[in-house]
């Protein structure tokens, strides 16, 4: 999936990383941790660059969850107003992560990302959860594929004047479990009025999710 791997010194918590792939090179940054077997890729949605929802959620979260033993890959699109394209920029990084001896994967996406998880989990069956935030609708219908090896977790503002919470109604409906939906009344698009809860909510999810031992 990707034809050569380049990075930087280690950076705070995260080393960058580049993955040089057919399509181009998809930037990332990587809060690696030596001998796990667990990690969880973050996207952004439409708006690129290390686009975060809630309040700076997917950088503390990728610091917090390496004392869990979960590693993260934070991944900026190279075209994030093109789904297919931004699928395919998930997949390099599942690939990157296997490649380093990951076995369990975690997808989280915002926005326009919560499609692009979505649809990149349904091909790849060493991702265990997949995690949206306000996510759209719009080309979330490989859903039900996902319920085989993947739990889904919705989590989504009923405020959201940007994307409708019945976008994660509908995905909801069509997914098979293991699912959940948490609607947060008042909160709009970025989650930002809920951003403590978010963060303990996905943490303990992931926390959860992602044991090896689980069997689905």
């Amino acid at each position: 999936m990707f034809q050569d791997v380049g990075g930087e010194p280690r950076q705070h918590s995260y080393y960058p990383i580049e993955l040089a792939t057919p399509q181009g090179v998809v930037h990332c940054q990587y809060y690696r941790i030596e001998a796990t077997k667990q990690a969880a890729i973050w996207v952004g949605g439409i708006g690129g660059n290390w686009d975060t929802p809630a309040q700076g959620l997917y950088p503390r979260l990728c610091q917090d969850l390496m004392s869990d033993g979960i590693a993260a890959l934070r991944l900026q699109f190279r075209n994030s107003t093109h789904l297919q394209e931004s699928v395919l920029d998930v997949l390099a990084g599942i690939s990157y992560l296997e490649n380093e001896g990951i076995e369990a994967i975690a997808l989280i996406g915002h926005s326009f990302g919560g499609a692009v998880v979505i649809q990149a989990a349904a091909q790849a069956e060493v991702v265990r959860t997949v995690v949206t935030l306000a996510t759209q609708s719009y080309g979330t219908d490989s859903v039900s594929a996902i319920a085989s090896h993947c739990s889904l977790l919705l989590l989504h503002g009923t405020h959201d004047s940007v994307l409708s919470s019945l976008c994660s109604r509908y995905v909801y409906n069509r997914a098979l479990e293991p699912k959940r939906l948490v609607l947060y009344p008042n909160a709009g698009h970025g989650l930002d009025e809920v951003a403590g809860e978010v963060h303990q909510t996905i943490r303990a999810w992931l926390s959860e999710q992602m044991d090896q031992d689980r069997i689905f």
